[in-house]
């Protein structure tokens, strides 16, 4: 999210996240104040590769509900980060990028350090790409860690998305996939969501 009214516009429609874009290198990027919104929403930095000292700047003055690390961060990185947020309630979320096979073994040393953990599409652009990955990988997901489904999904993934939550649910793990992240296809221009889009999206579920 980027532009204030369309902030306060997608913030009608309750959304459990909503993602702003610390990153100077995408036009997402987000450099304005803030609109006053329901607190209920949990406000979201993302950044990539990001200072320690930067991203407690932003929380603090964004007030930061949760944090979305979407680079290279290192497991230490991030349990750093957890120690120095220890008396906040702010949640770290550590992204992984995926096309058609991933290494779940990598997440083994983050179980500690973040609180859910959110796959997106590996492409040429750190996130926003437009693209789905392999779904079907995920069936193979080892962890208890709750986690975000993101990377490419738009109006026309409502069933698909029913179809993966099933395969939990029938497995006794219906608990795993925790939230699905939309963007690009919701967007009108980098960083302006299609409130309608939105709208009719949720209602889907």
């Amino acid at each position: 999210m980027k532009n204030p009214k369309n902030i306060s516009e997608v913030a009608k429609l309750q959304p459990d996240y909503m993602g702003f874009i610390f990153y100077e290198k995408t036009p997402r990027n987000f450099d304005a104040e803030l609109p006053e919104i329901n607190s209920g929403i949990k406000k979201t930095g993302v950044f990539v590769n990001e200072e320690i000292d930067v991203i407690l700047e932003k929380i603090k003055k964004h007030d930061l509900n949760a944090i979305q690390l979407h680079g290279d961060e290192t497991a230490a990185f991030c349990g750093e980060l957890k120690t120095l947020l220890i008396e906040t309630p702010v949640e770290i979320i550590k992204v992984f990028s995926v096309k058609d096979d991933f290494d779940f073994e990598r997440l083994k040393e983050y179980e500690t350090v973040v609180d859910y953990f959110l796959f997106d599409t590996k492409g040429k652009n750190k996130g926003g790409n437009g693209i789905i990955f392999n779904w079907e990988i995920l069936k193979e997901y080892p962890s208890k860690k709750p986690f975000f489904l993101s990377g490419g999904i738009g109006p026309d993934e409502v069933a698909a998305i029913k179809k993966i939550q099933a395969y939990f649910q029938q497995n006794g793990k219906k608990n795993l996939l925790y939230a699905i992240d939309v963007n690009s296809k919701f967007e009108e221009q980098p960083g302006f969501k299609n409130v309608d889009k939105l709208e009719e999206f949720i209602k889907g579920f």
